[in-house]
């Protein structure tokens, strides 16, 4: 593993665009190093992008993921960081299941409408108001 890495060979490894990876610079969640105009990530760099990625994968705004980043960079408390992380985790644990219940909810619904939508069309198939082929 190299002690630096460019945006393309950060790019590559984790599928992302050189694009995803200045605008997450832009963000403060990584501070590569200049040579000239080129950006030299450190393997430090290379961590927090795969966190950051990691955390949008789980939900977490860039936002809360930067949080995560500033308590880590202010804290060697490994207490407090894994405290902070859980109660991360938990609220968006929690909000995940109230969605998968309101889209259960909203499934029923669909269903129902779909089987009274089914009824009606069986109850009028007299071909009262069909039109026939020509």
């Amino acid at each position: 593993m190299s002690d630096t890495y460019t945006i393309s060979e950060l790019a590559k490894e984790f599928g992302v665009t050189t694009r995803t990876i200045r605008f997450y610079e832009d963000q403060g969640l990584l501070n590569p190093k200049r040579a000239g105009v080129s950006r030299v990530f450190s393997n430090r760099d290379r961590v927090r992008l795969k966190l950051a990625l990691r955390g949008k994968r789980l939900g977490f705004s860039l936002a809360e993921i930067r949080e995560l980043f500033d308590l880590y960079d202010v804290s060697r408390d490994e207490k407090k960081q894994l405290e902070e992380f859980l109660v991360k985790l938990e609220r968006r644990q929690a909000l995940l299941e109230q969605q998968r219940e309101d889209i259960e909810v909203m499934l029923n619904e669909l269903s129902f409408f779909a089987n009274q939508c089914r009824r009606l069309l069986k109850g009028n198939s007299g071909g009262g108001g069909s039109k026939e082929a020509a």
